[in-house]
Order: C-alpha cells, then sequence, then structure tokens
C-alpha cells in the first residue's frame, strides 16, 4: 500500500536553544511537543500516535508517553541514529494510512553539548561487530575521512568541491538567528582551519548542539480543517547499508536505495524537486548523497556542488536553508528532524525570505545515520504543499 497522500504534516516546532543547561532531556520534549501542537492548532489529547527514538530518555516511548500524559493506541521507537526522524515521518504516515493513529507526534531532544560531548565513537555495546571494530579506536570523523579519501580517489573530487558544501550552508545561516555559526564563510577559511580527520577540516565537520523538535503528522481529512498550510506526504524510503563482511565500497550511502523508493512512490524525479535537505554530518555526506539521490551522476557530486550550486538564490538547488548542521544545529547528533523541518517551512513559505525558494512546492529531505565508513541508516521523505 502506497502512503501517498494519506498523511499531512499539521504542525512543526524547533527548539530555540543551542545550550540546554538546566533543562532536561524530558523536558526538551515536552517543549517542543507542545509548540508542535500548537502550530498545528491541537492538543495532546488529539494525539493516538506517538514516535521516537533512542534520544528519548527511558525504556523506549514509554518514559515519554508517561511525562507527556499520552493516550496513544499506537507507538513506534525505530532508532537510526541521524535518520530516525526523516525515517519516522514514513513510519507515522504508514501508520496513519493503515488506521492504527490519526493523530502523530514525533519529538526529539538532545543535549550533548550541555554534557560536554566533544567527540562521537560509534557505540560499541554488546554488538557482534564490536570485537573486531572497537581495538582500532574508531571515531565517527575518521569513518567520514575515509568515506572521503576513497571518494577523492575514485573520482578526482576535491577538498575545495566540498569546502563548496559550507560555504553555502554559511550563506544561509547568516539569515537565521538561532544558528551556531553565523558568519559567512569562504572556500579558503574551510580549507584553512584546522585538520580533523584527513582531508576533512574542522568547517568540514557539523557543530555538536543541545535542542530538539517535533512533528505532527495528521490524516487528510483533519488536515483540511486545520487553519495551517497543508504539507502532504507524498512518497518515503527506507534502508540500511552496512559493511557486507568486508566487501564494501565506500563511494555510496544508502541513499542509492531510500531515493528511489521515495522518488518512485511519490511519482516524481529528482529534477522534479526545488528544495533538498540533505543531511550534513559533514561536507562529504552531502555531496555523496545528492549523486546517490541522483541529483547528478556518481563521481560528479564535486562539480555539481562547486560555485554556489547550492546556495539559495543562485544555485540549481537549494539546500539547508536553515544553516544546517554544519552552521545551525545538530540536536542530540540526530539532524533529521531538523531536515524535515526546513522542507516544512519551505513549502509553507515560511522559510527566512532570504533563503525562501519561490513558489516551492515540493521538497525533499534525507537523512544519514551511524558511519559512512561502516553501517548507517537512510531515509528519504517528498513532500508536497496541497
Amino acid at each position: 500500500m502506497s502512503i501517498r497522500g494519506k498523511a499531512c504534516i499539521a504542525g512543526i516546532y524547533e527548539h530555540p536553544t543551542r545550550k540546554a543547561d538546566g533543562l532536561s532531556l524530558a523536558q526538551i520534549h515536552a517543549e517542543v511537543a507542545r509548540g508542535a501542537l500548537a502550530d498545528a492548532g491541537l492538543s495532546k489529547d488529539d494525539v493516538d500516535g506517538y514516535f521516537c527514538a533512542g534520544d528519548a530518555p527511558g525504556l523506549g516511548p514509554m518514559n515519554m508517553v508517561e511525562y507527556l500524559n499520552l493516550k496513544p493506541r499506537h507507538v513506534d521507537s525505530t532508532d537510526t541514529g541521524g535518520s530516525a526522524y526523516v525515517l519516522a515521518v514514513g513510519h507515522a504516515a504508514a501508520a496513519i494510512a493503515l488506521g492504527k493513529c490519526r493523530v502523530a507526534l514525533i519529538t526529539l531532544a538532545g543535549r550533548p553539548r550541555a554534557a560536554g560531548q566533544h567527540q562521537v565513537r560509534p557505540a560499541p555495546g554488546a554488538t557482534a561487530d564490536a570485537p573486531f571494530e572497537a581495538p582500532f579506536n574508531p571515531v565517527i570523523a575518521t569513518m567520514y575521512g575515509a568515506a572521503a579519501n576513497r571518494h577523492m580517489h575514485e573520482f578526482g573530487t576535491t577538498s575545495e568541491q566540498l569546502a563548496w558544501i559550507k560555504v553555502a550552508a554559511s550563506h544561509h545561516a547568516q539569515h537565521n538567528p538561532h544558528a551556531m555559526l553565523r558568519n559567512v564563510v569562504t572556500v579558503e577559511d574551510v580549507l584553512n582551519s584546522p585538520m580533523v580527520a584527513d582531508p576533512l577540516h574542522r568547517l568540514d565537520c557539523c557543530v555538536i548542539s543541545d535542542g530538539g523538535g517535533a512533528i505532527v503528522l495528521v490524516a487528510p481529512e483533519i488536515a483540511g480543517s486545520l487553519k495551517r498550510p497543508v504539507v502532504s506526504i507524498r512518497g518515503a524510503g527506507e534502508a540500511i547499508k552496512h559493511s557486507a563482511g568486508g566487501r564494501i565500497d565506500l563511494t555510496y550511502s544508502g541513499a542509492v536505495w531510500s531515493g528511489p523508493r521515495a522518488f518512485e512512490e511519490a511519482g516524481v524525479r529528482p529534477s522534479d524537486i526545488q528544495y533538498a535537505s540533505i543531511y550534513d554530518s559533514f561536507t562529504i555526506t552531502v555531496l555523496m548523497t545528492l549523486e546517490d539521490l541522483g541529483f547528478c551522476a556518481k563521481g560528479q557530486g564535486g562539480r555539481f556542488v562547486a560555485d554556489g550550486n547550492l546556495i539559495a538564490g543562485h544555485g540549481k538547488l537549494p539546500f539547508n536553508t536553515d544553516g544546517g548542521g554544519l552552521c545551525n544545529n545538530h540536536p542530540g547528533n540526530r539532524g533529521g528532524m531538523t531536515k524535515v523541518l526546513e522542507a516544512v517551512r519551505q513549502l509553507r513559505g515560511e522559510a527566512h525570505p532570504a533563503v525562501q525558494v519561490p513558489n516551492c512546492a515540493l521538497a525533499l529531505a534525507h537523512g544519514t545515520g551511524g558511519s559512512l565508513g561502516t553501517r548507517h541508516g537512510s531515509a528519504t521523505v517528498i513532500l508536497e504543499r496541497q
């Protein structure tokens, strides 16, 4: 069964904090839930479906359902890291299409910055892969650096081309009063920043921030009764890419599977998309994802992003017009939520006037969670203004 046109986004909210001193995770979840419901014109008593991921404190959704005083008849706590909240939009739409719920609330919260986190390591736990990888002490940046190096080796991609992605994000972030990094940077600024994980410089890496966000999805008949612009879910796709026992090609991501699935369900092509929110944990993440989603051919990502092609009002494909994870925020290291939020703003015509895409009617949001160098989840949603 297709979810095309079976669910709509009625409310969104992004927490303004970037450092949550004095706020608990549960409190941030509650504040964003209240904000998104108010945006939709609904109350918590209308919610009959609740969705969260591993950032929610407690055991799955149970503690948060109690804290928020909800009475859902459908819950989902699928966690795929940074892609979890893009994936959740597809799951919530499917639940609504199947009649499992009619008003779905999705909440994210994180406070790694307040907790003093400076780098991210893959969580070893008791996973089957840990004994083989943990002795090498990997951190997330090194695994993305490996993917960048391989892409450069195979296709001639350059650090200058990667830097253009950060430049575009900075041009957009200057208009976002909540963005952590609002200064416009140049290619030279990126290349002159300290090396973090060869070939990735500090400005090739996303920020670490606190904050959160929430989304309210509803059945179409409910959306029609609310006094908000209607944003319909047109298609969704998800995939997991892993190391396949060591037989891994680092030049592509799981977007090669999640993207075509979303486009097929939506009945559109990459060339139809007017705005794209692309997960930007690192600049290489954006470049590879654009290729894998079909916005350009494999190996041509460097040329595609160069010379400001991602800058709103200048380039062919405006991306991450809130500044993205590279400049705005990356709450709880799960930036998929903010990708959906900015796509909805663009479709509603509520982005900052300096970056608003004129008559934006079709947008894409994509999340990547985990590590391009080992295993990760990919999720793609295509949204349409009714």
